[in-house]
C-alpha cells in the first residue's frame, strides 16, 4: 500500500512539473484537471472552444481528488470536482474558492454476468452490502426476490471500485450512506474510502475494464462509460420504490432542483419520483480571488470566459453524451458564482 501511494504521489508530482512547464510556454492554453465523471463532456466543450476562440484547454482526466490536489498547489487553472470541497480541503486551500456547476450526470452499477442480458434490478441496501462484502453470490437470495424471472448463475461477485480519489466514489458513497446504515457507519461517503472488499481500478476507464475482463464482476462508472463499452447497468429502486433506469431524462428528473447560491448540493436518493437515485451535479472549481501566483489579469479574464461559455453554449453538447444539461435557474446560479470572482478585488466579469 506504501508503494502504490508513493507511486501515486510521484504521478502527482510529475503532473504538477508538466503543467507549470504548459503554463509558461502557452499563455493562450488554459490548465485544468480532475473529473474523469465529465471528461468526454469537457472535451467535447473544449474543442468547440478552442476551435472559435483560439484558446486551447490541457485537461488532464485524473480523478476529482487528483484535481482539488493541483488546484491546491496552484498548478491548474480549474480543477473538476464531482464532490464539493470538504472541510479538510478547504482548509488546506485556505482562501474561498468557488464552485461552478457545469452539468450533472449519472452513475451507473454495471455488471460482467456470463449468460445474463437483462437489466438487473438492485436496490440501493442490496448495493451497499454486496459492497460490505456481505452479499457474495450472484444467485443470493437478495438478488434473486428483486429479478424474478432472471436466471442467475451460480458466480462469485467481484467487487470493483476506484483506486484513486475519484469523485464518482463520492457520489457513489454519498448515495451508499443514505440508503444503508451499516454502509453509513462502518463506511461512509468521501473520494477515497477503506473498501471493505474488491479491486482496485483507476479512473471510470480502469473499473470499466476490470468489469469487462472479469466474469463475475460488479462496478460503478459514469453513465457514458458504460454507453461506450456496450456494457450492461442496472435499474435502481429510488425513493418512491420505483426501478429507475439511467437515462437523460431520469438524471433531469434528479438534478431539478433549486439551487443554494453557492450550488453546492447532493442529489443522490432523490424525492423526485422518476428521478435516478445515484445522480450528481459535477462543479468547476476556481479561486474566488484570481490573482495568485503571478497570474495575469487576461489569463484570469481567459479562465472565466471560458467557464461563461461552458454554462451556455456549451450545454448543447450535454444531451448527445447523456448529461444532464443546467436548468435555467441553475445557469443563473452559475452566471452569479462567475460574477462574484475578482483580481485584485474588482470583479472580472
Amino acid at each position: 500500500m506504501k508503494v502504490v501511494k508513493s507511486l501515486q504521489s510521484a504521478i502527482v508530482a510529475i503532473a504538477a512539473t508538466c503543467f507549470t512547464l504548459s503554463a509558461s510556454a502557452q499563455d493562450n492554453t488554459l490548465l485544468g484537471a480532475g473529473s474523469t465523471f465529465v471528461n468526454p463532456l469537457f472535451s467535447k466543450i473544449f474543442a468547440d472552444y478552442a476551435a472559435k476562440t483560439d484558446v486551447k484547454v490541457n485537461y488532464q482526466s485524473i480523478g476529482s481528488g487528483g484535481g482539488i490536489l493541483q488546484l491546491t498547489n496552484k498548478t491548474v487553472d480549474f480543477g473538476g470536482s464531482d464532490a464539493p470541497l470538504n472541510a479538510e480541503q478547504v482548509k488546506k486551500i485556505g482562501v474561498p474558492v468557488l464552485h461552478v456547476p457545469m452539468a450533472s450526470g449519472a452513475v451507473v452499477i454495471t455488471y460482467n454476468i456470463p449468460g445474463v442480458t437483462a437489466a438487473l434490478n438492485l436496490t440501493g441496501k442490496d448495493i451497499a452490502d454486496i459492497y460490505l462484502g456481505k452479499i457474495t453470490n450472484w444467485n443470493s437470495p437478495e438478488i434473486a426476490a428483486t429479478n424474478k424471472g432472471v436466471k442467475l448463475p451460480d458466480l462469485g461477485i467481484v467487487v470493483v471500485h476506484r483506486s484513486d480519489g475519484s469523485g464518482t466514489s463520492y457520489i457513489f458513497t454519498d448515495y451508499l450512506t443514505k440508503v444503508n446504515p451499516d454502509w453509513a457507519s462502518k463506511v461512509g461517503k468521501a473520494s477515497a474510502v477503506n473498501w471493505p472488499a474488491g479491486l482496485g481500478g483507476k479512473g471510470n476507464d480502469g473499473v470499466s475494464g476490470l468489469v469487462k475482463q472479469t466474469p463475475g464482476a460488479i462496478g460503478y462508472v459514469e453513465l457514458i462509460y458504460a454507453l461506450q463499452n456496450k456494457m450492461g447497468f442496472a435499474n435502481i429502486q429510488n425513493k418512491s420504490g420505483k426501478y429507475i433506469t439511467p437515462t437523460l431524462e431520469s438524471t433531469t428528473a434528479a438534478s431539478n432542483v433549486e439551487l443554494p447560491p453557492n450550488a453546492e448540493v447532493s442529489l443522490t436518493n432523490t424525492d423526485a419520483p422518476k428521478g435516478y437515485p445515484i445522480s450528481s451535479f459535477t462543479w468547476a472549481l476556481i479561486y474566488k480571488e484570481q490573482n495568485y501566483s503571478d497570474r495575469s489579469a487576461a489569463r484570469a479574464k481567459m479562465l472565466l470566459s471560458l467557464l461563461w461559455y461552458n454554462i451556455h453554449d456549451g450545454q448543447k453538447n450535454c444531451v448527445a453524451l447523456n448529461y444532464a444539461p443546467l436548468s435555467k435557474s441553475a445557469v443563473k446560479v452559475a452566471e452569479a458564482i462567475l460574477k462574484s470572482a475578482t483580481y485584485n478585488g474588482k470583479p472580472i466579469l
